[in-house]
């Protein structure tokens, strides 16, 4: 039997943010007060590629602070790229931490469908 699954992502693991930049080959996040364009914000900063400012996840709120300027300072793909990653990463790591086992598969509209296998069945 199969579920679907709607998640509203929070940004609140700090594990699943260090992987999902392992994912996506970005640079190791870093927990500081970063400058975006007119005010700071503090938290893991991850930078994402063509961003002028980096994407801030506030682990204690699970918010996500930035500024791409609609676009104009950072492509908004690379940020849904990285909130995907983000919630297939975390979906993995509480699926472990329970015994499943968990695999993934891209789909054509770039989606990644991602299934955990319960006491061992497909």
């Amino acid at each position: 039997m199969s579920h679907i699954v709607e998640i509203k992502t929070e940004i609140r693991d700090e594990q699943a943010i260090r992987a999902a930049c392992v994912r996506l080959q970005l640079a190791a996040p870093e927990h500081k007060t970063c400058r975006l364009f007119n005010a700071t914000a503090t938290g893991l900063c991850v930078q994402l590629p063509g961003w002028n400012y980096p994407v801030v996840c506030e682990t204690q709120s699970g918010a996500v602070k930035y500024d791409n300027y609609q676009g104009h300072w950072g492509p908004q793909e690379e940020l849904n790229k990285f909130l995907q990653a983000y919630a297939v990463e975390k979906a993995r790591i509480e699926a472990r931490r329970k015994g499943h086992r968990v695999s993934e598969c891209k789909l054509e509209d770039g989606s990644i469908k991602v299934t955990v296998h319960v006491g061992g069945a497909a």
